[in-house]
């Protein structure tokens, strides 16, 4: 349990630390809504930042749980791990650069969410 504690904690975190950064960010360049469309804009990076943690972290928070109470076995803790370090990885590659190019970071976080998402979502159906 203390391995998907830690887990959704730390995706709470990104989740609420991205949404205060945006905070900060909308008083330093004195927009209260929306954003500029443009691809390097520190705002419209940390909006899309915030808004994919948001898409994904909570389900993948929930799947944690369910997962740690089914008594998992330790590479379902991996599993668990990697889903999380996925958010971050994502979090960062989008906030690096231009959101128009390509970015490894973000591919690695996407890959790692996708694949680790559908394992804790198998997982939870067969321990049914």
């Amino acid at each position: 349990m203390t391995v998907a504690i830690i887990c959704t904690g730390l995706l709470g975190l990104l989740l609420f630390g991205l949404g205060f950064a945006v905070s900060l960010q909308r008083g330093k360049s004195e927009a209260t809504i929306g954003h500029s469309s443009d691809p390097i804009d520190p705002l419209h990076k940390l909006v899309r930042a915030h808004g994919n943690t948001a898409e994904y972290a909570p389900m993948l928070a929930v799947l944690i749980l369910v997962a740690a109470q089914l008594e998992p076995a330790t590479w379902v803790l991996w599993v668990m791990g990697i889903a999380t370090l996925g958010r971050y990885l994502i979090a960062v590659g989008l906030m690096m650069g231009s959101l128009e190019k390509a970015n490894p970071l973000r591919f690695g976080g996407a890959v790692l969410t996708y694949l680790s998402g559908l394992v804790l979502a198998g997982n939870a159906i067969l321990s049914a």
